[in-house]
């Protein structure tokens, strides 16, 4: 929910109104990181405090705590107003930091291309490559790690055409002995 000035002067004090401002557009750009750093963590700190008083306030109109001097809080409206500027406020600042890591990580990936490039343009120079074309040493040959064969090729045949006859055999008498 946006906020005005006016309220933001009407619900803060004057510490908080002047973090809130640095936080807005034009003065949060021209922040170092260091002080966007600090300005993130005392907006944080605030907003809890904001916060946890709300909270307490809260209870104490629902009744389910006293306040230290004995008198009941009619209503929250004004703790919650700002709580809301100042979680507004470290929303503004997060996205600028965000912003920023974005920017920074956009140059290293490009210093990382450029670095990659010039390496690539200095592998590729004439001065590394060859005059000509030259012979290389050709295709190695690849020994054979199979074991040698320990049996006759002719006997694998000749072993296996006893079986298939022997079977055929077989079948023949089974056939003539009619089962």
């Amino acid at each position: 929910m946006p906020n005005s000035r006016r309220t933001t002067l009407r619900v803060l004090d004057n510490a908080e109104v002047e973090l809130v401002e640095a936080s807005r557009h034009p003065a949060i750009n021209t922040l170092a990181d260091s002080e966007l750093q600090q300005l993130r963590k005392t907006l944080r700190e605030r907003r809890d405090k904001a916060r946890d008083l709300a909270n307490r306030t809260r209870r104490e109109i629902r009744g389910k705590s006293a306040r230290a001097d004995g008198k009941a809080a009619s209503t929250d409206t004004g703790i919650r107003e700002r709580l809301s500027i100042l979680a507004n406020a470290v929303q503004r600042s997060n996205q600028e930091h965000s912003r920023r890591k974005r920017f920074s990580s956009r140059d290293v990936l490009k210093r990382n291309a450029e670095k990659a490039l010039e390496m690539r343009r200095a592998a590729a120079s004439p001065i590394n490559r060859p005059s000509s074309r030259r012979a290389d040493k050709g295709m190695n040959a690849i020994p054979n790690e199979r074991a040698e064969d320990l049996v006759n090729r002719m006997e694998l045949g000749r072993v296996s055409q006893f079986v298939r006859d022997s079977q055929a055999k077989r079948d023949r008498r089974h056939e003539e002995a009619g089962v």
